[in-house]
């Protein structure tokens, strides 16, 4: 969380996998309501469709081992060096997950159960917000404690989809609080880490003179006051805004087919009616 390259980054992570996962997830559950089950990827045809994820599975560990060689070689404080640490930690579980996701076909079902990856990515977030704000006192703290609600949003919809991966509502929120993470990182790298965006009457984000904090320095307590009002504003704006964006993108793949994603439609589609199939076969089964 050091610079604006960090959160931008963070963003272009966080919201085309939350768009996607809206997308796919959207259209599949409008393709057919009683067929939906939410998946740990929504896998496109052909594979180089699915390059964003192989995009990723080569920039985490990079983005990991990055921070270790800054925590390896930061002078400093140990507890803003064990900080860089909890950082890179952080990026190799999501890193393991990406893996999960690549080695998808070739993994036996047994060995790669949709429940446990949903829970694995819970505990990822957990993890994510245990390390979110280390380090960060003052103004920044409150911008960094609404990104670990949203979070804990990620986490809680995580642990209900290992529950009930037909819960759409649950797969929606998740979509939406990805997109939300990945725009309020953006966000926060403007106000915290830039003079050109930074709160009025407040500085970017530096490190205390003697202490392993860092804090945006206000010149009167009302530039304070007021920078945290509008902190909680631009939060307002960001939520009102996504969850519009949202619904209007769920209408518009309500009313339009042809925009829904082609994977609603193929092998997915047919994947989901065949373990249904199968699900009313043995239920019928019991039945007799």
């Amino acid at each position: 969380m050091a610079s604006l390259a960090t959160h931008l980054s963070a963003f272009l992570f966080f919201v085309p996998i939350g768009v996607r996962r809206l997308l796919c997830s959207s259209s599949l559950y409008l393709k057919n309501p009683s067929f939906f089950k939410s998946k740990p990827w929504y896998f496109s045809s052909p594979k180089w469709k699915n390059l964003d994820l192989y995009i990723l599975s080569i920039a985490l560990p990079i983005a990991s081992f990055t921070q270790i060689f800054i925590f390896l070689s930061i002078s400093g404080h140990p507890t803003y060096r064990f900080s860089f640490f909890q950082q890179s930690a952080a990026l190799f579980l999501f890193w393991i997950l990406i893996i999960f996701f690549v080695l998808h076909e070739s993994l036996d079902h047994f060995l790669f159960n949709e429940s446990f990856v949903f829970i694995y990515a819970a505990i990822a977030f957990l993890v994510e917000y245990s390390v979110i704000g280390v380090g960060i006192t003052g103004l920044g703290t409150a911008v960094y404690g609404l990104l670990a609600q949203l979070t804990l949003v990620c986490a809680a919809s995580c642990l209900v989809l290992s529950v009930k991966p037909t819960a759409f509502f649950a797969e929606f929120v998740l979509s939406i609080a990805l997109v939300f993470k990945g725009t309020w990182f953006f966000q926060a790298g403007l106000c915290l880490y830039t003079d050109a965006f930074a709160l009025k009457g407040c500085n970017k984000m530096l490190l205390l003179p003697g202490s392993p904090n860092a804090d945006v320095h206000c010149e009167l307590e009302e530039d304070g006051m007021r920078g945290m009002a509008l902190v909680n504003l631009l939060f307002a704006v960001h939520a009102i805004g996504i969850v519009i964006a949202s619904f209007v993108l769920f209408g518009l793949l309500s009313s339009y087919s042809s925009l829904r994603f082609g994977e609603a439609s193929g092998p997915l589609l047919a994947q989901l009616e065949s373990e249904s199939t199968l699900m009313h076969s043995s239920q019928e089964l019991e039945i007799e």
